[in-house]
């Protein structure tokens, strides 16, 4: 495929208001694309747009949006449609999660969680998919996680979810070979934002990456056009090895590494950007 260039693109951009989606936003306005930057936080859109307006002279329109409700991609297109925005690109970041055993899980939360990591993302990207083929020339990035690649006890349906991402956007990546369009399912492992602020109290140990060096990798795998790709050399190991275990050893190595890994037993909810 060519070079990658955004200039002069519209690229919508979820779970705007923070981590990985405002690294997201600057980075795309950096190569000139003009945005649509969607998130709950009204405030907090508003200051990204006016920032990322000044220091790059692109368009960026901000939208307060709850996806957590049904329906909201069908909701944010006749919204853009009304407003005469077309969009070339969308990258679907927004992102909730929780953890501690299932038995004590809110199932309020879950539905919310189930919502906002699937529903919508299968919603959003369903009523953008045809005009960002038709186009050819934006990018279609869905943020998944680590969590993806194994089953992760304390956090069954979170990973569940991203699990979910990753064979879907994998399966889009093949579906629009030949169109132009760029498509990429990201997973990013520990990373300095509010969601992991949140889980457990922010008591996760391991090695942090930045929101910046979590984009950069992705901007790489688009270029490249790769299907997906994992932030961080250890990560990018460390998928493959459920390879060498039978299903039962995964299960149980997953739950020793995630026990280790927190130092407190408190449990929480990360933050829907």
């Amino acid at each position: 495929m060519p070079s990658l260039s955004l200039s002069g693109q519209t690229t919508v951009v979820t779970g705007a208001s923070s981590g990985i989606g405002v690294a997201f936003a600057h980075e795309l306005a950096r190569r000139g694309s003009h945005l649509v930057l969607v998130a709950r936080r009204q405030d907090r859109l508003d200051a990204l747009s006016a920032q990322l307006r000044s220091a790059h002279g692109i368009q960026a329109t901000p939208i307060a949006l709850d996806l957590s409700r049904p329906g909201a991609g069908r909701t944010l297109a006749t919204e853009l449609s009304t407003r005469g925005i077309e969009a070339t690109g969308l990258v679907n970041n927004a992102g909730f999660g929780t953890d501690g055993a299932f038995h004590h899980e809110n199932p309020d939360q879950l539905t919310d969680m189930i919502n906002v990591d699937v529903a919508n993302l299968v919603d959003l990207t369903r009523a953008f998919i045809e005009p960002l083929r038709r186009a050819g020339t934006g990018i279609l990035v869905n943020v998944a996680s680590m969590a993806a690649y194994a089953p992760s006890p304390d956090m069954a349906t979170y990973a569940a979810c991203k699990a979910f991402v990753l064979h879907f956007t994998e399966a889009l990546w093949y579906e629009s070979r030949g169109t132009g369009l760029r498509v990429l399912c990201l997973s990013p492992g520990l990373t300095r934002t509010e969601f992991f602020d949140d889980l457990a109290g922010g008591a996760y140990n391991g090695q942090y990456q930045t929101p910046e060096q979590v984009v950069a990798t992705a901007m790489r795998a688009l270029e490249r056009n790769r299907p997906s790709v994992q932030s961080g050399r250890r990560n990018a190991f460390t998928v493959n090895l459920p390879r060498l275990f039978t299903r039962r050893a995964t299960v149980l190595v997953s739950g020793s590494v995630s026990a280790r890994s927190r130092n407190t037993a408190h449990s929480g909810t990360a933050v829907q950007s």
